[in-house]
């Protein structure tokens, strides 16, 4: 094929008929390469997810608190305490007043 010969329309078409053969190449070889592994782990008598850790990911927590003055700042109670809670407590409210 002479690339000299083809229009831009036919070039621009060429080009992304390729990066989608390349896209669809690489897909199938990793869906390949995951099959051959999660053969060989469970021949070992494992999961995949058992031998990566991808079982042990953690999710965040679900916030607790809700600003009363601003319901989009929010907190899970776990770490140091916002400032809106500082001052909701400084100004006589408790925590339990914010549970969501």
């Amino acid at each position: 094929m002479d690339l000299n010969t083809l229009t831009l329309k036919e070039l621009k078409k060429l080009r992304k008929d390729a990066d989608k053969a390349i896209a669809d190449f690489e897909n199938r070889k990793k869906r390949e390469a995951l099959s051959e592994l999660e053969k060989k782990a469970a021949e070992m008598g494992f999961s995949l997810s058992d031998l990566t850790g991808a079982a042990k990911v953690k999710k965040p927590a679900a916030p607790k608190y809700r600003n009363p003055s601003d319901p989009a700042q929010t907190w899970t109670g776990r770490g140091r305490t916002p400032l809106w809670m500082k001052a909701h407590e400084a100004a006589g409210g408790s925590r339990d007043d914010a549970l969501i």
